[in-house]
């Protein structure tokens, strides 16, 4: 008994470091924000994606992201967490036609452009698809998913920031303090139909209280949202 317990002594460290997520057969919800620090309008959408942190069905439900976009930039601040592809990606989905064009604050929900925040509504309509079972697990950056639906071709794993600070100098923000969470701090695409082995880079640190990970799978070519999970990993 004494060598079984020792024996599981030094096992349960590795247990301790892995995160395992696994979605249900409807598809999760996912919710993505593109925002940035120098949209004087923005900081109103930040703080409703940052709400979503008290929700019980968070990272079951649906996966909430913030992507930075770079194109207010020029007009006086630089956003620290934005990048030429997070205002690419958005981009993409008028290209896809998904959203009718690119702006700040822009919300797409389920692949599909979401105005009605703009008209005060703070909640939205699940999508019930029956669609597979994407499962994932993180251990120490070694990150291994599986997905048994159809028409995958990518794999995408977004590591998120949390509780995220910022003293805004100059800009349409200028004198304000802004707060993020679900900041896409990091964004790996790698192909594959099934299933996956990846390991993670370090996190980047930008000043986050917590990270948490999302991940989804995508046709090739596209970047409709087939299935997704996520969930804090420290």
């Amino acid at each position: 008994m004494t060598k079984w317990f020792i024996a599981l002594l030094f096992l349960l460290p590795s247990f301790a470091s892995a995160a395992e997520w696994t979605s249900g057969t409807s598809k999760t919800d996912v919710v993505e924000l593109f925002t940035s620090e120098g949209c004087s309008s923005c900081p109103p959408a930040d703080r409703w994606l940052s709400s979503l942190k008290s929700s019980p069905e968070l990272f079951k439900e649906f996966v909430p992201m913030a992507f930075h976009v770079d194109y207010w930039d020029y007009i006086g601040w630089k956003d620290p967490f934005a990048k030429a592809a997070y205002s690419e990606r958005q981009r993409n989905y008028v290209r896809e036609g998904h959203v009718s064009q690119s702006y700040t604050p822009g919300i797409v929900i389920n692949n599909k452009e979401w105005r009605q925040w703009f008209r005060g509504q703070r909640t939205w309509t699940d999508d019930t698809k029956q669609v597979g079972v994407l499962r994932a697990v993180n251990d120490k950056r070694r990150f291994k998913a599986e997905f048994d639906g159809e028409k995958a071709g990518q794999l995408h794993i977004a590591i998120l920031g949390m509780g995220l600070t910022t003293s805004v100098k100059a800009g349409e923000n200028r004198g304000r303090e802004l707060t993020h969470d679900f900041v896409v701090l990091k964004l790996i695409t790698v192909p594959g139909e099934k299933s996956w082995t990846v390991t993670l880079p370090e996190f980047p640190e930008k000043g986050q209280k917590r990270n948490a990970i999302a991940a989804w799978v995508t046709p090739n070519n596209s970047q409709t949202i087939l299935q997704a999970v996520g969930g804090y990993v420290d």
